[in-house]
């Protein structure tokens, strides 16, 4: 796997996270680089260190089922890419986007401006669920990397980077424009998850793209 195909696949794997990040910035009364990064370091840590913790896992029997390496990395890419796809036509809102008005974190609720609920959202209790939860599918791709005898530390590094900045920017954008963008980010890395899944295998076909 190139760096160019390893780029491509740490911006559909962060995707889950972005999606996430549009959310809570919707919370925010205004989102300051402060914690935006804090958003992003979370999510970005959990997707570097779950892969790594796939790729050790998938070592221990990588040998023994080598000949079917390229099927295993197909199977779980494209069962993540479908999962990812079928989740954006879903249309669930953001969770903060709940009535009543009572209790509604979303600035934008009908029922007037919100107090800004981003300190408690950034505290661990509430960010270390959210990062685990979206860096999940990252542990199957580290399985995959196994098979593919990927560069896992140059792996995970672009991963976690890209993870990070993507973050960064998806609290900006759901500050500002609201989560109009969730789904679509949702979709976006779900086709480009499945479309690397589907090019390693027919690599390992013999059929050249």
């Amino acid at each position: 796997m190139g760096l160019i195909e390893l780029f491509i696949l740490a911006v559909g794997l962060s995707m889950d996270a972005f999606a996430v990040a549009i959310c809570t910035g919707l919370t925010m009364r205004k989102a300051t680089a402060r914690k935006a990064a804090v958003v992003g370091l979370y999510f970005g840590v959990f997707q570097a260190v779950m892969p790594l913790i796939g790729y050790f896992i998938a070592t221990w029997f990588a040998d023994e089922i080598i000949a079917y390496d390229h099927w295993v990395a197909f199977g779980l890419l494209g069962f993540l890419g479908g999962k990812m796809i079928l989740e954006s036509f879903t249309r669930e809102g953001c969770p903060d986007r709940e009535c009543p008005a009572g209790n509604c974190r979303d600035r934008d609720c009908p029922g007037g401006k919100r107090p800004d609920s981003s300190e408690a959202s950034l505290k661990p209790a509430a960010m270390l669920p959210l990062a685990l939860a979206t860096s999940i599918d990252a542990l199957a791709v580290g399985v995959s990397f196994a098979f593919l005898r990927v560069n896992i530390l140059e792996a995970v590094a672009f991963i976690g980077i890209t993870t990070f900045a993507l973050s960064m920017f998806g609290v900006k954008i759901g500050n500002i424009f609201g989560a109009r963008f969730k789904a679509k980010a949702e979709l976006a890395g779900g086709i480009i998850l499945t479309l690397i899944g589907v090019k390693i295998l027919l690599e390992h076909l013999g059929i050249v793209l």
